[in-house]
Order: structure tokens, then sequence, then C-alpha cells
């Protein structure tokens, strides 16, 4: 039985792990965004001044309270309720994504004063670039930029068809 559930456990957890990547490629722009035009400075700097173990318990509050989004939107998308269930996992997953990469940012080094924790996102890390180092995902990332210059051309473009028709009509 092992055996067998062994890859499929790796498997799921790739999956896992790769999903997350799409999303964080998509929530660190809006975490940018958030750092740069929303100013809390007050709650940073209560952020700032917990100890590491509390640092811990609010970093792993939005994981708590978002993560069972998941299964709500597989839920219903198992309901014929499709469109509701990804809408319901993007945002959840975005939000969850952004809040805690913001938490992370504010309290890293706290979190790295906890063996376990550290401990843990060193293996984290490993998988992370193990998993970047791998012929797949260089592929996927030629193609995600490859992507990228079609549609920022493509744009380009439009911007400049739309640039000389409301110049023709001045």
């Amino acid at each position: 039985m092992k055996r067998i559930l062994k890859p499929v456990t790796y498997v799921l957890a790739a999956v896992y792990f790769l999903v997350d990547a799409v999303f964080m490629a998509v929530a660190r722009p809006i975490s940018r965004w958030v750092e740069r035009h929303l100013q809390f400075a007050r709650l940073r700097a209560w952020i700032r001044s917990l100890p590491p173990y509390p640092s811990l318990a609010l970093f792993s509050v939005p994981v708590i309270i978002l993560e069972p989004i998941k299964p709500l939107a597989a839920y219903l998308a198992a309901t014929g309720q499709v469109l509701s269930g990804a809408a319901t996992f993007i945002i959840g997953e975005l939000l969850k994504l952004v809040l805690v990469e913001r938490l992370f940012h504010l309290t890293r080094d706290k979190l790295m004063r906890i063996p376990a924790f550290a401990w843990t996102y060193g293996k984290f890390a490993d998988v992370k670039a193990w998993l970047q180092a791998t012929e797949a995902w260089r592929a996927v990332r030629a193609l995600t930029f490859a992507a990228r210059d079609i549609v920022a051309r493509a744009r380009s473009k439009l911007v400049g068809s739309f640039s000389k028709l409301a110049t023709s009509r001045d």
C-alpha cells in the first residue's frame, strides 16, 4: 500500500506546489501594488514588533481561514456551478497568497528564528529549486515568456492603431 500511495502523494504535492507557484506569479505584483498604494504604517509597525511565535500565529491565519476555499470551490464545480467554483478558487487563492506574501515579507526574520519553520522553509526552497531545475519547468517558463511577448506586441499594435485612429479624427 505504501508503494502505491507514495507516488500519488508526490504527484499531488507537485500539483499543489505548481498551482501555488502559478498563482504566486500573479499574487506578487498584486502584493507589491498593495505595498506601494495602501499605507498601513501602524499595522505594519505592530506586525514587525511581534515576537517570533505570535508572528507565526499571525502568518498562519490567512492559510487557516482561506485554505478551505479550495474544497468549497471543488464542491461548487462538482455541483455544476463551474464558473462560481473557478471564481471562488481564483479569488480565494490570490487573496491567501497576497496576504501570506505580505506577512512573510514583514515577519521573515522572526519566523526564521523558529527552528521548525526555518527547517520547513529550507525544505520548501529545496523542492522549489528542484522543480525549477526540471526540463518541464524550463519549457513552461519559455512558453510563458513567448506568450508574454506575443501579448505585449499585440497590445502595442492595438494601442498604436487606436492612437492613429484618434489622431486622424482630430
